[in-house]
């Protein structure tokens, strides 16, 4: 009986999606680690999945978006110390990606199919919490530039390749761990980093040696500033800046420490951080650098070749990043329509609800597919077949997988209605997610312009590389084998098609999703992928399957029991 205190008794609400294993319920997930050879990893990613779907670890992520970081810009006597501190849920979602070897396990342990193990790897973690996948990222993506760079590279790879998070502002060599930043664009350029102003000139060898003895060596006085500065708190930066050295050495790259060798702060000024749509959790930042002393990484003037190798990196991240947040929108969305009824029926049973869900799990399990074979381009650089594949679906990756996050988070966060617009649940977080992927590293119209130049710096190499990766699928639906001809046909026309950059780019992607589907999914999710993408234009409002679609197979697979 009710007391005159209780109003109603609550009912017919889904319980959180929580105590389950991300790793175990995903079968697309467990298959493209085995096929795209890290299967090796699958023991230890079933006890990641295990612990990242605990009700703990979803708590730390709400924490950590809720108590975001702030800028201590002075300490109580008034010094200058830039300091940006952060909510303890944050320090443990760090601890566990660190380590769990997010930031490094590819550079620590090379081994085939270390890179696509580490894909696996980021995608459960970004199911959970994306702002502290973006330290991480940068981490991961330095150690190929820093290699350019026998000294720092002796002194700096054993700390940045460590499995031990170190929070502390020290002196790098009296940390367990280090974290790389970045910091690229200026006010005035944004995307076209060759008008940054910023401008490095060579501290006087024996000023520095005065300074700093023979680690002075190579050093350069840095001014200017950056308007985006990603993750102020990291040990170092990879920065952009002009180089003149009594010529006009042009744009190059320098690494700048947070920490001088004689332990003092080096002159970087944060003058805030950035008040972000999402990604709330990370800190962003504005710098000035006032003298600030940094060594050159890369030949002078070859800034933008040596920063665009560690960003293939960050964009390969892109891509994992959306395509876990897919994932978890998807099981979100998912678990509340099997646990929740409307008008006498469970919500995953009403026919026009199951063709949006299954429209879903389409989109999330091509994503994942793709981004581990993509993966897979990175675990075989030395194949040149591999290498330039990698070259090509980076860019239209990023742009396609990541360009669809926004509208699939959209229709996630419809599933559950109200519930799933309130900040009480994790999906309004997710959704504020999506858009950073498709900014960061690159936005759309600088990702297809690079599809454009990656396939036009050798056509006949890259048809060939596209045309072994689609025709194994052709044979298996006559649907998609016209439709990979023609794209294969009509490549050497597209080359010089920038207004038509955008549609490439998708058609490469849904392209290889399909082959990869066609070769290797259940019937229900290949046919279901090629009647709705590839029969017709990819695109558009979820929900839109033809007639004949097994959404009931495609959702028991989408999250196994």
């Amino acid at each position: 009986m009710l007391t005159n205190f209780d109003t109603h008794e609550v009912f017919n609400q889904a319980p959180p999606f929580a105590g389950v294993n991300l790793y175990a319920c995903d079968p697309a997930l467990r298959e493209g680690l085995q096929r795209e050879g890290g299967g090796w990893a699958a023991g230890a990613l079933d006890q990641l999945g295990a612990q990242l779907g605990t009700a703990e670890v979803q708590e730390l992520a709400r924490l950590a978006n809720v108590h975001g970081p702030r800028l201590a810009g002075f300490d109580r006597s008034g010094r200058r110390i830039d300091e940006v501190e952060f909510h303890p849920a944050w320090h443990r979602l760090m601890e566990m990606m660190i380590g769990a070897g997010a930031h490094a396990a590819p550079w620590r342990e090379p081994r085939p199919g270390a890179q696509v193990a580490r894909a696996a790897q980021y995608l459960l973690f970004g199911q959970v919490e994306n702002g502290a996948q973006c330290p991480v990222t940068m981490t991961y993506a330095s150690v190929p530039a820093l290699r350019r760079h026998p000294a720092l590279a002796r002194a700096w790879l054993p700390k940045i390749l460590s499995t031990e998070y170190d929070p502390r502002s020290l002196p790098v060599e009296h940390k367990r761990g280090a974290l790389i930043g970045m910091g690229m664009t200026e006010k005035q350029g944004g995307t076209d980093v060759r008008a940054n102003t910023t401008r490095a000139e060579p501290l006087a060898p024996d000023e520095a040696a005065a300074r700093f003895g023979a680690a002075g060596e190579g050093a350069w006085r840095i001014v200017g500033h950056k308007w985006f500065f990603s993750v102020p708190q990291s040990d170092a930066h990879l920065i952009l800046a002009q180089a003149d050295g009594g010529g006009s050495a042009g744009l190059s790259c320098f690494f700048v420490p947070r920490f001088l060798p004689d332990g003092s702060r080096n002159a970087i000024r944060v003058q805030r951080l950035k008040d972000k749509l999402g990604n709330r959790s990370n800190a962003s930042s504005e710098v000035e650098f006032c003298g600030a002393l940094g060594w050159m990484i890369g030949a002078p003037g070859r800034g933008i070749p040596t920063i665009l190798e560690m960003g293939s990196h960050t964009r390969l991240d892109c891509v994992l990043g959306s395509a876990g947040i897919m994932r978890a929108a998807l099981c979100h969305a998912l678990h509340h329509a099997r646990g929740r009824s409307a008008f006498g029926r469970v919500l995953a049973e009403q026919p026009l609800m199951q063709n949006v869900l299954a429209d879903l799990a389409l989109e999330s399990e091509a994503a994942t597919a793709f981004a581990l074979r993509l993966a897979r381009c990175f675990d075989q650089q030395d194949d040149p077949r591999q290498a330039l594949l990698g070259r090509i679906l980076t860019p239209a990756g990023k742009y396609w997988i990541c360009k669809r996050g926004p509208a699939f988070g959209a229709e996630a966060m419809e599933v559950m209605g109200g519930n799933g617009y309130v900040e009480d649940g994790p999906l309004a977080r997710l959704y504020r997610e999506f858009p950073v992927n498709s900014i960061w590293e690159g936005s759309g119209n600088v990702m297809c312009l690079d599809v454009l130049r990656a396939l036009g710096k050798s056509p006949s190499a890259a048809r060939e590389a596209l045309a072994a990766e689609l025709m194994p699928g052709a044979g298996l639906d006559a649907r998609f084998a016209a439709f990979a001809g023609r794209l294969l046909e009509e490549l050497p026309l597209r080359l010089q098609d920038e207004f038509g950059a955008r549609r490439l780019a998708e058609r490469l992607v849904v392209a290889v999703q399909g082959a990869l589907l066609l070769r290797h999914a259940p019937a229900c999710v290949s046919g279901a992928f090629v009647a709705s993408r590839i029969a017709v234009d990819a695109g558009g409002a979820f929900g839109r399957l033809p007639a004949g679609s097994d959404c009931g197979a495609i959702l028991a697979r989408a999250l196994a029991a």
